[in-house]
C-alpha cells in the first residue's frame, strides 16, 4: 500500500506527516483515532495487538520539543536527535572539535561564530543552535536511566583554540566533569603513530532496535545508516582508536594539565 493510499480520505493525516511517522519523528500521540483507522486499512485486527500498537504509541517520547529548532536544522539532523534522545548507549569520535554533546555554551558559541562568516549564518541561527545543543546534551547526561556514553576525541580537537583561554578553560574543565561520571568514558588520541579515523562519527545502540551509525557529510546534512555491514564497520574503527587511545584516567589527567596551562 503507498502513503498515498494509506491516508486518502484522513483530512488530519498526510504524506509527509505520515513519512515522518514512519521515520520516528512524530507519533498519533494527538489523535489515536487516526492509529486505529491506520490499522484497519493495513488489515490489522487483532484486538490484543491493536491495543498493544496504542499503548506503544501512548508510551512513545514526544519530540514536540524538536519543533522550534526545525527551521535551523540541516537535512535528516531531526530525526538523528530523535534518536540520539532514546539511545542506551552511544560511541562518539571525533578528530578536531569536542564532540556536541561534552560542549559548553561558551565553547559552541565560539566554534559557532568562527564558521559564521564562511556558512553566512545570522546570529539567530547560531543561538538557536547553541540551545539546541545544549538540550541535547541534557536530555542526554541527565536522563534518569543513564546513557553509556564513550567519546574519543583527537587531541588536535583539545588543541585547536576557540574563543578566549577562559572558554577553553571551562570546556577542558566540563570534559572533566562528564568524565568522572560512572557511565561515561572519555579517551584522547595523542599526536602518535597509531590508527585513527580521518571523519567523525556515532553510533547509537537502540536497545531492541538496529544500532544506527552517524556521520555528516560536505554539505552539512546528517546521514544515517542501520544497514550491519556500515555499524559494524563503524564499530571496528571506534574499536581500533579505543587501543592506541590513552585510559580514562590518562585523559582525565591530560586534560587536569590544559587547563593548568590556561
Amino acid at each position: 500500500m503507498t502513503r498515498r493510499a494509506a491516508v486518502k480520505g484522513l483530512n488530519d493525516l498526510s504524506e509527509p506527516t505520515l513519512t515522518r511517522i514512519e521515520l520516528g519523528e512524530l507519533n498519533f500521540r494527538r489523535n489515536v483515532g487516526t492509529l486505529r483507522t491506520l490499522l484497519r486499512r493495513y488489515s490489522v485486527t487483532d484486538p490484543e495487538l491493536v491495543q498493544q500498537l496504542i499503548e506503544l504509541n501512548r508510551e512513545a517520547p514526544s519530540e514536540e520539543w524538536l519543533t522550534q529548532y526545525r527551521a535551523f536544522m540541516p537535512t535528516g539532523m531531526p530525526h538523528y536527535v530523535g534518536l540520539e534522545a532514546e539511545a542506551v548507549g552511544i560511541m562518539a569520535y571525533h578528530p578536531t572539535v569536542v564532540y556536541s554533546l561534552l560542549q559548553t555554551p561558551e565553547y559552541a558559541k565560539a566554534l559557532f561564530e568562527v564558521q559564521r562568516p564562511v556558512e553566512d549564518t545570522t546570529a539567530e541561527f547560531i543561538k538557536r543552535h547553541v540551545e539546541l545543543r545544549m538540550e541535547r546534551k541534557r536530555r542526554v547526561l541527565a536522563r534518569e536511566d543513564a546513557v553509556r556514553l564513550r567519546i574519543i576525541l583527537g587531541e588536535a580537537s583539545l588543541r585547536i583554540p576557540l574563543g578566549d583561554e577562559d572558554v577553553m578553560r571551562v570546556q577542558y574543565e566540563e570534559i572533566i566533569r562528564i568524565a568522572q561520571s560512572d557511565h561515561v568514558s572519555i579517551q584522547i588520541v595523542p599526536f602518535r603513530r597509531g590508527y585513527r579515523a580521518t571523519n567523525d562519527f556515532t553510533i547509537l545502540d537502540l536497545g531492541d532496535l538496529p544500532s544506527r551509525v552517524q556521520t555528516d557529510n560536505a554539505w552539512g546534512a546528517v546521514s544515517t545508516s542501520d544497514k550491519p555491514r556500515e555499524v559494524d564497520r563503524f564499530t571496528r574503527r571506534f574499536n581500533a582508536m579505543v587501543g592506541v587511545a590513552l585510559g580514562v584516567e590518562e585523559t582525565i589527567d591530560f586534560v587536569k594539565e590544559l587547563a593548568r596551562k590556561q
